[in-house]
């Protein structure tokens, strides 16, 4: 993990549901924990991350301490920018009116991820000769791996597109931050199930083509304890039947089924490591748990 820590931006992303945003706030608990300077970054103005945390509304520390956090909202990116590339006046203030927003940014296909990836870029970036970052580590807790994809390529497309002004210079400026594996690293998150492992598997082909980049680590969530032996559970399944017995046999088919999709997804990744998460048994998960999970990923 050390190697992981040193990288100035994470970004964590994988297919929707599989607990993309509980790994990030670990991540991101686990680099504080190592004293680093570190902020976990949602995206499209939610606040999962922010509410775990014990933190929700303006960015800033969780009360008690640990990583700062920050949501972004794509029209409040698109109206700095502005306020910064055009004069102050009534032209500003007009593109930045909701409606006037919702119509360029549709009108515009990645202008949403561009604005996104270019805070994220600002957050992590050094912007000026011998200035120092504002933070050691940028944890992104990203969109699910296709919108996540676009993110990332989106300021490659806008750079090629413009080729001369602000918008070729800024997006030819984040696209060579994101190529940089010595400053950013992508961490894949799925669940021990065949399309979330299949899904990773595609995440890490479709970097490697489409942008030149390899994944730094996959993480497994969600993981149960396999409790059982053969030998018990064939002797689970030849006893009377009773709600119990069904409990243990289901634990236990659970559990190998588990293990043949990490069998498989570490066959593809071959050279990236793969690491697990236990199953915590909680409706929703608090401080607490995140600190269980980021001492696992970093004792």
């Amino acid at each position: 993990m050390d190697a992981l820590f040193s990288h100035s931006l994470l970004i964590v992303t994988g297919k929707g549901g599989v607990g993309k945003s509980t790994v990030a706030a670990a991540l991101g608990i686990a680099s504080h924990r190592r004293g680093l300077r570190t902020i976990v970054v949602e995206v499209a103005a939610r606040d999962d991350v922010s509410r775990t945390l014990g933190r929700s509304g303006a960015a800033g520390a969780p009360p008690g301490g640990g990583p700062e956090h920050i949501s972004i909202d794509p029209q409040r990116a698109m109206e700095e920018y502005l306020h910064e590339q055009l004069p102050v006046g009534a032209l500003a203030a007009l593109l930045s009116r909701s409606r006037v927003f919702t119509t360029l940014t549709a009108a515009t296909p990645g202008m949403r991820e561009l604005l996104t990836i270019g805070k994220v870029w600002e957050l992590a970036a050094q912007k000026r000769s011998g200035e120092r970052p504002p933070y050691d580590l940028v944890v992104l807790d990203a969109p699910a791996t296709g919108h996540g994809l676009a993110m990332l390529q989106a300021p490659r497309t806008f750079a090629s597109i413009a080729r001369v002004g602000p918008v070729a210079r800024q997006g030819g400026a984040i696209a060579s931050f994101l190529a940089d594996r010595e400053r950013t690293a992508v961490v894949a998150v799925s669940s021990a199930e065949e399309m979330p492992v299949t899904e990773t598997l595609e995440l890490r082909s479709q970097l490697r083509e489409q942008l030149g980049l390899d994944l730094a680590l996959t993480i497994v969530n969600a993981v149960v304890s396999h409790r059982f032996s053969a030998g018990e559970v064939r002797t689970l399944a030849a006893a009377p039947p009773s709600a119990a017995r069904h409990a243990a046999l289901y634990s236990a088919t659970w559990a190998t089924h588990q293990r043949i999709q990490i069998a498989r997804l570490r066959a593809g990744m071959r050279d990236v490591a793969v690491r697990t998460l236990p199953f915590i048994f909680e409706s929703a998960l608090d401080r607490v748990a995140l600190e269980l999970l980021s001492r696992e990923l970093d004792p």
